[in-house]
């Protein structure tokens, strides 16, 4: 008998390289594109090829099917002790989806397509520019879960937002509209449905056409990297380790994954 589980008859990540640009699509459509170690070990693998090839001028990042980006951590996975990080230690560092620590030299663009939850949504900041369609929809509801945003969302909204529009989305954990976060600089361009990768593609374009020295130089310098370190944000993510460790070994950090998966209200202990 012919199974038809999507893991098992497709790969979890697609890559395609479209005339200097690498496309990279999250290829979990059933699971709303969630996060799973597999699914970050090759992301990151796609992004260590786009930062030696020289070859690859532009990364793209996108979801597959029309309903989302990328719906964040796989709590399911999470709920039965499953790690959501590769096992080698190297491609664990690279952060949540095998790109939120990884700094490389060739811009990546957003092409949202969908919901970006939790980690899905810190995905998206980690990327030099975004595309989002009218109704993308992004949320950070890590809280809500009894968990700490551990992927950057309160190591990057706090620099570049107001600090009360920043601690109202990471402590609310209420959605937010693509034309929301257009409005206050998180994203670059809001288009109709089903153009998010076609607009990111032209974007692409007109990027690889520019003197990739200059490109990845020029990126280097406004991401704050210096010999494939995040450096302007060290201190930032040294504070943001300690709390997320902290938070990892509380029984609500184990509650909350556990309560998703058994679709029932979580029961907080505080401890």
């Amino acid at each position: 008998m012919t199974s038809t589980r999507t893991d098992v008859v497709a790969p979890s990540v697609l890559t395609e390289l479209r005339d200097g640009v690498l496309v990279v699509t999250l290829n979990r459509p059933h699971a709303r594109n969630a996060m799973n170690a597999d699914m970050a070990e090759q992301i990151g693998d796609a992004l260590e090829r786009a930062h030696h090839d020289p070859q690859v001028r532009v990364v793209i990042l996108t979801g597959a099917g029309d309903q989302a980006f990328c719906g964040g951590g796989d709590l399911v996975a999470m709920s039965e002790g499953q790690s959501l990080e590769p096992a080698d230690p190297v491609k664990e560092a690279w952060g949540f989806g095998g790109v939120c620590r990884h700094p490389i030299d060739k811009p990546i663009i957003a092409a949202v397509n969908g919901f970006a939850v939790g980690g899905g949504a810190q995905l998206v900041l980690t990327c030099d520019l975004v595309v989002a369609e009218e109704n993308a929809v992004f949320s950070l509801p890590e809280v809500g879960n009894g968990l700490v945003a551990t992927a950057g969302a309160a190591v990057r909204l706090p620099a570049w937002l107001p600090r009360p529009i920043a601690m109202e989305l990471l402590l609310l954990g209420r959605r937010f509209t693509a034309a929301q976060a257009h409005s206050w600089g998180l994203v670059n361009r809001v288009v109709p449905p089903g153009r998010a990768l076609g607009d990111a593609l032209a974007m692409a374009e007109t990027i690889s056409r520019q003197a990739p020295l200059a490109v990845q130089a020029t990126k280097r310098v406004v991401a704050g990297i210096v010999d494939r370190e995040f450096v302007t944000e060290h201190d930032a993510w040294e504070r943001n380790l300690i709390e997320v460790v902290a938070n990892r070994a509380t029984e609500d950090a184990k509650e909350g994954p556990r309560a998703f998966a058994e679709k029932r209200p979580p029961r907080w202990q505080g401890r």
